[in-house]
């Protein structure tokens, strides 16, 4: 068998032959404990070659499963050589990768593509709740928020007249560990100082050195943290206190938004934020090694079991949105 890609180009000519996507993925998902049935969690399983499924011994309704069962590619026609490819991209693309880029260059409608990627995004979704930032000896974490939307000279006048500086935006909460990781929450389109308070106890342990602007919204926050401010009417930065690290995590979400995506609807923005937060969590591992695409494409994959993402969910027929 060839080795495992370490490039696209690999990555292409590597899951050009199914057997080696099904070893991958099985490879990634049951590792040495062996296949197990996602119905019953037997593992007296047989693989048919013919068929690329496994047949499950104990006899229940679905006894036969392919590798996509129970993963973000369950019922889906595409086959799994493209799946691979756009999520290599999708993990991989700094400014991320539009819906038109893999229509064209997979051979997949602009449609089909929209709804992969909004799958792969759901794959690239964080694990934001396996603990909180901060906790460590003077760790710091910087908190601070943004609004995702038109600016307001784009908008026709008569939209302009009526519209608030900010009522047709959505905000966007941050929380940066120094040294660490992202983490994100969509607000929706007003910034409630007790709901964003809510958010960093939620996300950040008591005792950690929290640094904001000079926003009213997190005046609490001395209560449980060393709460550090930088004021921005005076200056960015005061000694070791600012909050350049999580605006520059704007800086690369917004890039990508307007660059590459162009226009998102606030009802996806929060898909398109943990996007841009798996790509910023995983520049570095744990001891501040540089991780490969190969890296990051293999944290990506083990992330794609349990999840579920309908048709319905993605254009709003069932509501899927977190606020």
């Amino acid at each position: 068998m060839a080795h495992e890609p370490k490039t696209l180009q690999e990555a292409i000519q590597y899951f050009a032959d199914l057997n080696n996507c099904i070893d991958y993925l099985a490879n990634r998902r049951w590792g040495k404990d062996g296949v197990t049935c996602p119905t019953c969690g037997s593992r007296e399983v047989s693989f048919v070659p013919s068929r690329r499924v496994w047949q499950c011994k104990t006899r229940h309704s679905k006894c036969q499963f392919s590798i996509k069962v129970g993963t973000i590619f369950e019922d889906s026609p595409i086959g799994l050589d493209k799946w691979l490819t756009a999520m290599w991209m999708a993990a991989n693309c700094k400014n991320g990768v539009s819906s038109w880029e893999i229509h064209r260059a997979l051979g997949v409608t602009q449609k089909s593509a929209w709804f992969m990627l909004q799958r792969i995004r759901l794959a690239l979704q964080d694990k934001q709740t396996g603990g909180k930032l901060g906790g460590g000896p003077h760790s710091k974490v910087e908190v601070d928020e943004t609004f995702i939307g038109g600016k307001a000279r784009n908008m026709h006048k008569s939209r302009r007249d009526r519209m608030t500086t900010y009522a047709a935006k959505t905000a966007v909460m941050g929380m940066l560990e120094r040294g660490g990781k992202v983490k994100t929450a969509v607000l929706g389109n007003k910034r409630h100082g007790n709901q964003m308070q809510e958010i960093v106890r939620e996300s950040v342990h008591p005792g950690t050195w929290v640094m904001t602007d000079e926003f009213p919204g997190y005046a609490g926050l001395g209560k449980d943290y060393t709460h550090l401010v930088a004021n921005h009417l005076e200056r960015y930065v005061h000694g070791n206190v600012h909050t350049q690290g999580i605006e520059n995590f704007w800086s690369l979400l917004k890039r990508t938004l307007g660059g590459t995506y162009v226009a998102v609807e606030p009802f996806h923005l929060f898909r398109y934020v943990d996007e841009q937060a798996f790509r910023f969590n995983n520049r570095k591992d744990a001891f501040g090694q540089k991780l490969t695409d190969a890296d990051r494409f293999d944290i990506a994959v083990s992330q794609i079991v349990g999840k579920r993402l309908t048709y319905a969910e993605v254009t709003g027929k069932v509501d899927a949105t977190p606020f």
